[in-house]
């Protein structure tokens, strides 16, 4: 429902000859609509009046809008452009003019001036002091108003994906050789054995997946576990002038990976995807009841056959990007050039602030887009297959928590703050008195999501094909990459790669054997996680105080139409962090027994101990810090836990091979100093390793971790120790 607004022709007489003003014919096509005086915004040089020829020629009328005046979308999308006001000069009124204005007025339609590459939208404002048809002129890139006004209306968003190392990992035999190659390499100069023993089995993931892939080329079949599996010819759908085309594809659901051959008619062109866990669950929301919650493109540096048959593949019923809109929404970029929103939405499909992004890289982005960048770490299944399962909320998981945070501060914001205020303005008012609009950067928490491995390992070489060498292989050349071409083409390690925004104060990043960091963004993404699996509604509402120069803002929680937090802090941000944490702290009692079984554990006592874990964060405990989650020193729960987790990781083994529980270090110094670590192994080989206070709890954590591993490991030097009835 649109709110209430004010009659359109409130006022008695004519306001006097104001200074500057311009009398200029108007026109709807051909049709004559009498006189208007035009009032510049500006005065000077500064208020060059837009209309050309000294006339102002309407040539239609933009869509109607369902809840949305015009006003509020041009102000989204164009803050702040209003160039000029209108008035007609006479009365009694032209009939043409007035039906205009109240068509406008009442329809939520705007009457547009097209002037070359830019719309002039006049639009219908009421008056407290005029009886004649009034109009503010705000000016706006054409075609950008028209794909607007129905996302706004619809509430929609728009996300841009990027595709390697964020949704996916590719590889060529080529790809693959190299890898091996230079890992290889590395081997042969490392003296630390445990990073010779983390490189030899990466080499070897390398290797079973390459030779899948080369029996692929050789024989469009694979053998994947003993069971051979032929290709399937799908169909690709033509885009503009290509041909139809039907290409030899093998789908390994199991192992998450689907191989393909981005030209049917070269054999070289075969490539090996690894799909990102949880880009289901990511997709879902997306599209789920059918409700389009954000327009989808992708933006990448990849060659472009390549990167559309990435895109069908992560989306092969064209449910995100419809095949009309395929060739547009798909951007590529040069390699070595900046990303920019600007680009991505150059045919006025949407305006930057209207934008989220998803990438593992944020300086290939525009600096002035940066601030809509969620940053998610690079995906590298070859350098730490278990680390992208060792968190409780998946990574993309993550991310779809965070675009539905943002959807729902923005629209809050729009409707709260923008939409109300919009309602209010009158012909009268000033350009000062419109209200600001909202940005997608504004309900961006900023984290730094860089890969944490084990403080041993060195950095992962980094995964897949660069666009060079996909441009090349498509092309159908053989051809030999030195070294140093190589270096050059591939993405930055992720020892220099880029540090991403706001390094928010109290952030805990634990090592825990290649698992992802934990920043206090998981606070907020866990708390919206237990209310979708509670199917309970978690709000956070802010308010803003200021006294003298300093802001403060308060931000509380709402669980359930409940408040279970608040927090305040100098931003948004670590307000909301804040209270996040404590409701965490005051739902943990209710939450723990229902999250529990699903991490593996079983929970003998969820009374005894309020900060013994809640399922979600047993990851996010750091002794120094100043956390929800203290450690309980020697309880019941934590013993009970523990036994717990030892049965099941027995469990798992075959019975001649048990896993191991060593003491690796105790360090000196006082109680309150002590630290003891643990670490499991398996066959010699790591599997979690634990740091505490407590000597139990630290064998806790080296356990859960372990568990962890075992259950999403696909290493075959690990799984001929399992049993081969898995847990999971």
């Amino acid at each position: 429902m649109a709110m209430p607004r004010p009659s359109p022709l409130l006022g008695g007489a004519s306001s006097s000859a104001a200074p500057g003003r311009v009398t200029m014919r108007m026109f709807h096509g051909d049709v004559s609509l009498g006189e208007a005086e035009v009032f510049p915004i500006k005065p000077g040089p500064e208020g060059t009046l837009p209309f050309p020829s000294n006339e102002i020629r309407i040539s239609h009328l933009s869509p109607a809008s369902e809840r949305c005046p015009p006003l509020s979308i041009l102000q989204t999308i164009a803050p702040f452009s209003v160039r000029c006001k209108l008035q007609a000069k006479t009365l009694p009124l032209n009939p043409s003019l007035h039906r205009l204005y109240l068509t406008c007025f009442n329809e939520y339609k705007s009457a547009v001036v097209v002037v070359g590459d830019e719309e002039l939208h006049l639009v219908a404002m009421p008056s407290k002091v005029e009886k004649v048809p009034c109009f503010w002129c705000c000016s706006v890139r054409a075609g950008l108003y028209a794909s607007s006004v129905g996302m706004l209306n619809l509430r929609c968003l728009a996300i841009v994906f990027d595709l390697d190392e964020t949704l996916i990992v590719a590889n060529t035999m080529r790809s693959f050789e190299s890898r091996i190659e230079n890992l290889s390499h590395r081997m042969d100069v490392e003296d630390d054995p445990g990073r010779v023993a983390g490189m030899s089995a990466e080499i070897k993931r390398y290797i079973e997946d390459r030779e899948l892939l080369k029996e692929f080329i050789d024989t469009d079949t694979v053998t994947d576990n003993g069971r051979i599996v032929g290709t399937q010819k799908e169909e690709v759908q033509p885009i503009g002038t290509q041909e139809r085309l039907l290409r030899p594809v093998i789908r390994l659901p199991e192992r998450n990976a689907i191989l393909t051959r981005i030209n049917p008619e070269i054999r070289d062109t075969s490539v090996f995807v690894k799909l990102r866990p949880a880009w289901e669950d990511l997709r879902s929301y997306l599209t789920a009841k059918g409700r389009k919650r954000f327009e989808v493109y992708v933006c990448t540096m990849a060659e472009r056959d390549y990167a559309l048959e990435i895109w069908r593949l992560l989306d092969p019923e064209a449910n995100l990007i419809s095949l009309n809109n395929i060739s547009e929404r798909v951007v590529c970029v040069k390699a070595g050039s900046k990303k920019s929103l600007q680009h991505v939405f150059k045919n006025g499909g949407c305006h930057p602030k209207m934008a989220m992004v998803i990438d593992d890289r944020l300086q290939v982005w525009d600096e002035k887009d940066q601030p809509r960048v969620h940053v998610v770490p690079a995906y590298a299944p070859y350098y730490a297959p278990q680390a992208e399962m060792a968190n409780a909320v998946p990574v993309l998981c993550v991310a779809r928590n965070v675009a539905c945070n943002i959807r729902g501060g923005f629209f809050r914001e729009f409707d709260e703050n923008l939409l109300k205020k919009v309602f209010e303005l009158l012909y009268e008012n000033e350009l000062l008195d419109l209200p600001y609009a909202p940005d997608v950067g504004d309900y961006l928490v900023c984290e730094d999501t860089n890969f944490v491995p084990t403080n041993k390992d060195p950095a992962p070489i980094p995964e897949g094909m660069s666009g060079a060498e996909v441009e090349k292989r498509l092309n159908g050349r053989a051809h030999q990459v030195d070294q140093k071409q190589i270096s050059s083409s591939t993405r930055l390690s992720d020892d220099v790669r880029v540090t991403t925004r706001g390094n928010l104060a109290g952030s805990n990043v634990q090592s825990n054997g290649g698992s992802l960091p934990i920043t206090p963004l998981l606070f907020v993404t866990v708390l919206q996680e237990i209310g979708r699996l509670c199917n309970s509604k978690v709000e956070f509402r802010s308010t803003v105080s200021s006294t003298g120069k300093s802001t403060q803002f308060s931000v509380e929680v709402l669980f359930s139409n409940e408040k279970v937090g608040s927090g305040t802090g100098k931003t948004r941000e670590e307000a909301q962090v804040q209270a996040a944490e404590k409701a965490l702290q005051n739902l943990q009692s209710n939450y723990l027994s229902f999250v529990a079984p699903m991490a593996g554990v079983l929970n003998k006592d969820t009374s005894k101990s309020p900060g013994g874990g809640n399922g979600f964060l047993e990851d996010d405990i750091d002794s120094d810090g100043d956390t929800s989650m203290k450690e309980p020193s020697g309880s019941t729960l934590i013993v009970d836990r523990l036994s717990s987790v030892i049965s099941l990781l027995r469990e798992l083994c075959v019975e001649d091979q048990h896993v191991v529980f060593r003491d690796e270090v105790q360090n000196p110094g006082s109680a309150i100093n002590e630290e003891y670590h643990f670490q499991v192994e398996l066959a010699g080989q790591i599997l979690g390793i634990g740091i505490g206070a407590n000597k139990d709890f630290a064998k806790l954590q080296a356990a859960e971790e372990a568990l962890r591993f075992l259950k999403t490991t696909t290493d075959p030097q690990i799984k001929k120790h399992l049993r081969p009835i898995r847990c999971s």
